[in-house]
């Protein structure tokens, strides 16, 4: 291959990668906490019953969650913890795919959830491996959300008892104030997580909750512009 067209490639790559990494703009006073380029600052859980194996990586920009082996999903989490603060990333997500984000997620992913699910309840606040005393339905992030495509995310989340907003694409979808602090010993920090679910039951106990077709093959939850402001 010639010079000529080695600097084209290399020219065009670079033009593809700022493409999927730099459309959208990460709101003003947020600090970005995925570099665009790799995990650093980021691990996937190892005591998760989610999957300790989840394919994760930075492709063109973008966090990709997907399961490897197949069947098995996984949490990649933030190395730091946080307690007040507002959360800003875009998300893209295909269809029949079961994840969500997760918020003062503890090493096992115990943690307050957005879920991020289609069909299903997509921007629904739940809890994952822990009771939420009060939920949350996006009743209305039909009108904003585009399918197959990026949509942006902000959460807040303050106080020793948690009030917990949500905004899709710009457009406020909820905001809950929990009547107590769910998580155990009424821990006050914890990491941001992303979620790939796992699909395959591998034993008697796991039958209970069956999500068996909650991730298709091949199928993946991607990220960019995540950003948070510390309050």
């Amino acid at each position: 291959m010639s010079l000529k067209k080695i600097t084209l490639f290399l020219l065009l790559s670079l033009i593809v990668n700022f493409a999927n990494a730099q459309i959208g703009k990460i709101p003003a006073g947020f600090t970005p906490i995925f570099n665009g380029k790799d995990l650093k600052g980021w691990h996937t859980s190892r005591t998760s019953h989610q999957g300790t194996t989840g394919n994760f990586y930075v492709e063109n920009g973008v966090v990709t969650l997907k399961q490897y082996p197949y069947g098995q999903g996984g949490i990649l989490l933030s190395d730091k913890k946080y307690g007040n603060f507002e959360l800003y990333l875009e998300a893209k997500i295909d269809s029949f795919c079961n994840g969500g984000i997760f918020i003062r997620s503890t090493e096992s992913g115990a943690a307050y959830q957005i879920e991020l699910a289609t069909p299903g309840g997509l921007g629904d606040l739940l809890g994952e491996r822990m009771n939420v005393s009060k939920g949350a339905h996006a009743e209305t992030i039909a009108q904003v959300w585009k399918p197959g495509d990026w949509n942006s995310f902000r959460i807040r989340m303050e106080g020793e008892v948690p009030r917990i907003s949500l905004w899709v694409n710009g457009k406020q979808m909820w905001e809950v104030t929990e009547p107590v602090n769910d998580f155990v010993a009424g821990e006050t920090k914890g990491m941001i997580g992303l979620q790939a679910h796992w699909s395959a039951v591998y034993s008697a106990a796991a039958e209970s909750f069956n999500m068996a077709n909650s991730w298709k093959p091949g199928a993946a939850h991607r990220f960019r512009n995540i950003a948070i402001k510390e309050l």
